[in-house]
């Protein structure tokens, strides 16, 4: 890299702020038990945690990145990266959960400009073999960032405080903004138009009721009158958006790109990676502070499995990305995290931590495999003025795919936990107990409403309410599974060469 060739500073900026943007997904969850404990959260306040970021990022990554292609990609880059340092501040002054939980919308606010300007600033800077070097880069940025979040966010929880798991994103907003204002050039589009203003807020509006309906579902039953208003009028809004986009002079998503079924295909890997491996890491954190009773430290040192597996995948994927067509890489991949998620089902109530292993090893290798070609699908689809459209498109199926995998899983998993300890307890001393318990234990306090039990029942709601947990976790852990396997399915059967119109992973030897 040298100082006249500012495409390699490009690449450099971009990968600090994806960074911190993927640090700080991996990085909170290990810090959500101490979080819980501070702020006295139940386990929905913990999925909006996650939720309010991930809906924020996708609501707003379109709409980003027709801005960026009207008005500039550095010039939203750069703001994207002051908002999500600001809102980081915030997140770590938070007092309450409602104020964290608003904290981390803002912060996905900045999020979204970021994400949604990264993978077109190096598809406008990068051509030929170049852009398969950058993409491999970005992919192995992915993967620094999976592994030492869990373990960084354990050691400041557990050494400082969970609130500088966002502070610690200050110096590298810095030094992102540093090198974006002073060696970045500026790209457009020159034929973007105006903003989807209509679409915006339809899109945005169905999400936000389509995840507000299925946490709540959880709290409550499928059959709550807010649930099904929100469920339907999450439908509504969707058609809606649909219908605008198809009647819109400069839609902010053109359905037609889903005509090429390489980039169809891709937005199904994108949800798919984080509806079933991203959003289950958040349950089985939980399990293992709250039943196995590690510490956010030793929880992360745990999942260092997970991470270093990914971590080295998406760098040998990264290099394979040069000669290997796309669909080699991502299809086997998911196969891979189907397996390794497999491996993690069958948790019992005397399972220790190390049960884990196999499974946690083989799933980092999948997303490895998965993440780095995923990068190319996005834009080596669509030529270079779309680019900006087409990676605001792929990232918000990502971060959909987290918003909602959370919620449906989460509410699985409550009503699972719920019916299994009211099974366990009827018929016992302790059945008038048992919504009580249930409410505790579905909200991660496994451990403090055993404490808080009778001594004379203690033993038998110990026993039913870890063996409800876990059987809940296994439920979820299978779920996540078959929809891995059925990406892997989707992928090989979609994906193909002769769509990539642009040099660089998914075609190889940049032809």
């Amino acid at each position: 890299m040298t100082g006249r060739d500012p495409k390699w500073w490009t690449l450099v900026a971009v990968c600090l702020g994806v960074f911190i943007l993927l640090l700080d997904i991996t990085i909170v969850n290990v810090a959500l038990v101490d979080i819980q404990d501070d702020l006295d959260a139940t386990l929905a306040d913990l999925q909006w945690v996650i939720d309010a970021y991930a809906l924020s990022l996708a609501a707003l990554l379109l709409t980003a990145g027709s801005l960026a292609d009207l008005y500039g990609r550095r010039l939203l880059f750069v703001i994207g990266t002051v908002l999500f340092m600001v809102g980081s501040i915030a997140c770590g002054a938070a007092q309450d959960i409602f104020f964290l939980q608003l904290a981390r919308a803002f912060q996905g606010i900045g999020g979204a400009a970021m994400f949604a300007t990264a993978l077109a600033l190096i598809a406008s800077a990068f051509s030929g073999r170049d852009r398969g070097v950058a993409f491999g880069a970005f992919g192995a940025t992915t993967g620094v960032a999976v592994a030492i979040g869990p373990v960084l966010g354990g050691v400041l929880t557990s050494g400082l405080s969970w609130r500088w798991i966002f502070f610690v994103n200050i110096p590298i907003c810095l030094l992102a903004l540093a090198i974006a204002v002073g060696r970045v050039r500026e790209s457009h589009d020159p034929r973007a138009g105006r903003p989807d203003w209509f679409g915006f807020v339809t899109f945005s509006l169905a999400l936000g009721s389509l995840v507000y309906g299925l946490i709540r579902a959880g709290q409550t039953s499928w059959d709550d009158s807010r649930v099904v208003f929100c469920l339907v009028a999450a439908a509504v809004l969707l058609v809606a958006f649909v219908i605008i986009q198809l009647r819109g002079t400069h839609p902010m998503f053109d359905l037609t790109l889903l005509r090429k079924p390489t980039f169809t295909g891709g937005l199904v890997a994108a949800f798919g990676v984080s509806a079933s491996v991203f959003s289950l890491l958040t349950y089985l954190v939980i399990y293992v502070q709250n039943v196995l009773g590690y510490s956010a430290v030793e929880a992360g040192v745990r999942f260092l499995f997970l991470s270093a597996a990914a971590f080295v995948s998406a760098a040998v994927a990264g290099r394979l990305t040069v000669v290997v067509p796309a669909k080699w890489l991502i299809a086997p991949g998911f196969a891979v995290l189907g397996v390794g998620l497999l491996l993690i089902h069958g948790i019992d109530v005397d399972s220790t931590w190390t049960h884990l292993i196999p499974g946690l090893i083989v799933s980092g290798l999948g997303i490895g495999l998965i993440n780095t070609p995923l990068a190319s699908t996005a834009v080596g689809v669509v030529s270079v003025e779309r680019s900006g459209m087409a990676s605001g498109i792929n990232s918000t199926f990502r971060q959909v795919g987290v918003a909602t995998g959370i919620a449906v899983l989460g509410t699985i998993f409550s009503h699972q936990i719920a019916d299994g300890i009211r099974s366990g307890l009827a018929d016992t001393p302790a059945a008038g107990q048992s919504d009580q318990v249930a409410t505790a234990v579905t909200g991660g306090q496994v451990g403090a409403v055993i404490q808080a039990s009778p001594p004379g029942v203690r033993d038998q709601i110990a026993a039913v309410a870890t063996s409800s947990f876990v059987d809940a976790l296994n439920h979820i852990t299978l779920i996540a599974t078959v929809l891995a396997f059925v990406c892997a399915v989707v992928c090989f059967v979609t994906i193909r060469q002769q769509d990539f119109v642009q040099g660089g992973p998914g075609a190889p030897g940049g032809h």
